[in-house]
C-alpha cells in the first residue's frame, strides 16, 4: 500500500503547504501535485520491479485477508489513475491563476484524495472496501465539480452530481446487499463459488439475483455514465472546472470499469452465459451500450458547447468499452484495458486544450474554434489529432483501441450460435463510429476551413504544453506500437481467471 499511503500523505502536505505559504505561490503547489503524483508512480514501478526481481519483496499478493490484492490489474488502473490526475494537474494552471483566487491547494488535495480512492478501489477485492473506495473516489468529486462557488453553472452542476450520484450509491449498496444474502460472503472470489452452489439448489435465486444484477448495473453505470444513468454527464461536465470534466472522464471511468469486473466478473461470472438465462447479464449490459452509442453520437452532433460535446463523447465511448466487457474472454477484458489507456492520451489532450482556450477566450462555444489554424496552428493540430484519435482514425491509438474492442466481441460471437447477438452490437458500434466522425471532423472543419482569420492566438504553458505532449506522443506511439500495452493490459483477463 505504499503508493497509495503516499499519495494520502502527500495530499494533506499539499494543503498544509498552501495554507503554510498563505495561497501566495499558485504554481508552486500545482507542481507539488505533480510531483506526489509522479513519485506515487515511480514507487508503485519500483515495488514491482523489485517483487518481479527478489522473492522476499512482497508486493504482488493478498493484504487484510482478502480485502487487498495487489495483481497486474490494479498495477495497469492504477497507471491510468496516476496518468490522469498527472495529466489533469498539468492542465489546471491556467485555472487556478485566473478563476481560483483562494483553496487552490484544496483544489488539488481533493484531486489527489480521489486519486487515491481510484487506486485503493483496484486492488479492492471485498463488497465492503470497494464500496466504501467508491465513495472516497466519488465525494471530492462532487466538491470538485462545484468549485467555482460563485458561478451558478458550477454550483448547479455539482449539486446534480451530487443527488444523482447520492441516488446511484444507494442503489448499488442495495444490490450488494442481496449478493451478501445470497452468498453470506463478501468476499468476491469466495461469492462466485457460493452463488453458484446455491443456484443450482434454488430455483428462487434467479429473482433475486435479477434484481441485484440490475441495481448493481445502475450503481456502476452511473460512473460510466451509461443510458438511462447519463443525464448527470453534460451539465456537469459543462459546469465543472475543465480540468476537473477531464478528470471525471477518465479517472471515474477508469474507476467504474474496475468496480464493474470485480462485481460482474469477479463475482457473477457463474451467471454469465445461456445456460443461466435468463440470469445473463451479458444481454442487458448489451442493451446499455447500444443506447450509451446511439445516444451519446446522435446527441453530441446538435451541441455547440465543446464541453457538452465531449460529454456525450464520452458517453458514446463507454458504449464502445463495454463491447469489450461483453466479449468475456482473454481478449475482451485486455481490450477494455487498451481503450481506456488510449482513451486518456486522446480525451484528457482535448481536454487540456479546450482549458487553455477557455482561458484565453473565456468561451467554450465550437464557434469560437473557426479559423484558428491560422493563428494557433499548434493548437488546431493538436486538437485535430486527438479529435481523430477519439473518432477511431488510423494510425491512431483510439483507431487500434476500437479495433481490439471489436475483435474481442467477433471471436465470442463466432464461438455458438447463442452469441450470435454479439455480432449486431458490434455492426451497430461500427455504424454510429460514422456518427462519431461527423461531430469530430464537424470541429476541424471550422478550425481548417474557415475564411476568415481567428481572433485569438493562443500560447501554451509549460504544464499545459508537457500535457498536449504528453497525449500526442502517446496517441502516436501506442497507435503505432501497442503491443506493450497489450501484453501489459492482458495482465488484467489473467487476474480474472482467463488464460490464452
Amino acid at each position: 500500500m505504499l503508493p497509495e499511503l503516499f499519495l494520502f500523505a502527500w495530499a494533506l502536505f499539499v494543503i498544509v503547504f498552501d495554507l503554510s505559504t498563505k495561497r501566495r505561490s499558485a504554481k508552486a503547489v500545482g507542481y507539488l501535485s505533480m510531483l506526489g503524483v509522479l513519485v506515487s508512480g515511480l514507487i508503485m514501478a519500483a515495488l514491482v520491479f523489485v517483487s518481479e526481481n527478489n522473492p522476499s519483496v512482497r508486493y504482488f499478493g493478498y493484504g487484510f485477508g482478502p480485502m487487498f490484492i495487489n495483481d497486474w490489474g490494479s498495477v495497469f488502473f492504477k497507471m491510468i489513475f496516476l496518468g490522469a490526475a498527472f495529466m489533469a494537474i498539468g492542465s489546471s494552471f491556467g485555472v487556478i491563476a485566473n478563476r481560483i483566487k483562494n483553496h487552490r491547494g484544496e483544489f488539488f488535495g481533493l484531486i489527489l484524495f480521489s486519486t487515491v480512492g481510484m487506486m485503493f478501489l483496484s486492488s479492492s477485492n471485498e463488497l465492503l472496501s470497494l464500496y466504501i473506495c467508491l465513495e472516497l473516489t466519488t465525494i471530492p468529486l462532487f466538491v470538485l465539480a462545484a468549485f467555482y462557488k460563485d458561478n451558478k453553472l458550477s454550483v448547479e452542476s455539482g449539486i446534480k452530481y451530487f443527488v444523482i450520484g447520492a441516488f446511484a450509491s444507494g442503489l448499488l449498496l442495495y444490490g450488494m446487499s442481496f449478493l451478501y444474502g445470497l452468498s453470506g460472503t463478501t468476499e468476491l472470489n469466495q461469492m462466485k463459488i457460493n452463488l453458484a452452489v446455491v443456484h443450482l439448489t434454488y430455483e428462487t435465486i434467479g429473482v433475486i439475483i435479477a434484481a441485484s444484477v440490475v441495481l448493481l448495473l445502475a450503481g456502476i453505470g452511473f460512473k460510466l455514465a451509461l443510458p438511462p444513468f447519463h443525464q448527470w454527464a453534460p451539465d456537469v461536465y459543462e459546469g465543472a472546472p475543465t480540468p476537473v470534466a477531464a478528470f471525471l472522464s477518465v479517472g471515474s471511468k477508469a474507476a467504474g470499469l474496475i468496480a464493474f469486473m470485480k462485481l460482474f466478473v469477479g463475482g457473477l461470472f457463474a451467471f454469465y452465459g445461456p445456460e443461466m438465462m435468463p440470469n445473463d447479464w451479458g444481454q442487458l449490459v448489451a442493451i446499455v451500450a447500444g443506447l450509451a452509442m446511439i445516444i451519446g453520437n446522435t446527441i453530441a452532433i446538435r451541441q455547440t458547447n465543446i464541453k457538452r460535446m465531449l460529454a456525450y463523447s464520452s458517453i458514446a465511448q463507454a458504449g464502445y468499452i463495454m463491447i469489450g466487457m461483453i466479449a468475456m474472454n482473454m481478449y475482451g477484458l485486455a481490450s477494455v484495458g487498451y481503450y481506456i489507456f488510449a482513451y486518456m492520451f486522446a480525451n484528457m489532450g482535448a481536454f487540456a486544450i479546450v482549458t487553455v482556450f477557455e482561458d484565453k477566450t473565456n468561451s467554450c462555444q465550437i464557434e469560437s474554434y473557426s479559423g484558428l489554424s491560422k493563428t494557433s496552428p499548434f493548437l488546431a493540430a493538436s486538437l485535430a489529432i486527438f479529435l481523430l484519435s477519439l473518432a477511431g482514425i488510423p494510425p491512431l491509438a483510439g483507431f487500434m483501441a476500437k479495433y481490439y474492442v471489436f475483435a474481442a466481441a467477433v471471436k465470442t460471437a463466432a464461438s455458438g450460435a447463442n452469441h450470435n447477438w454479439i455480432y449486431w452490437l458490434v455492426g451497430l458500434g461500427l455504424l454510429t463510429t460514422v456518427f462519431a466522425l461527423y461531430y469530430y471532423a464537424n470541429i476541424i472543419k471550422k478550425m481548417y476551413f474557415f475564411k476568415d482569420d481567428s481572433p485569438y492566438e493562443v500560447r501554451f504553458d509549460a504544464p499545459s504544453l508537457a500535457v498536449v505532449t504528453i497525449g500526442l506522443v502517446g496517441v502516436f506511439l501506442f497507435g503505432l506500437y501497442p503491443e506493450p500495452i497489450l501484453r501489459f493490459a492482458a495482465g488484467i483477463s489473467t487476474a480474472f481467471g482467463f488464460m490464452p
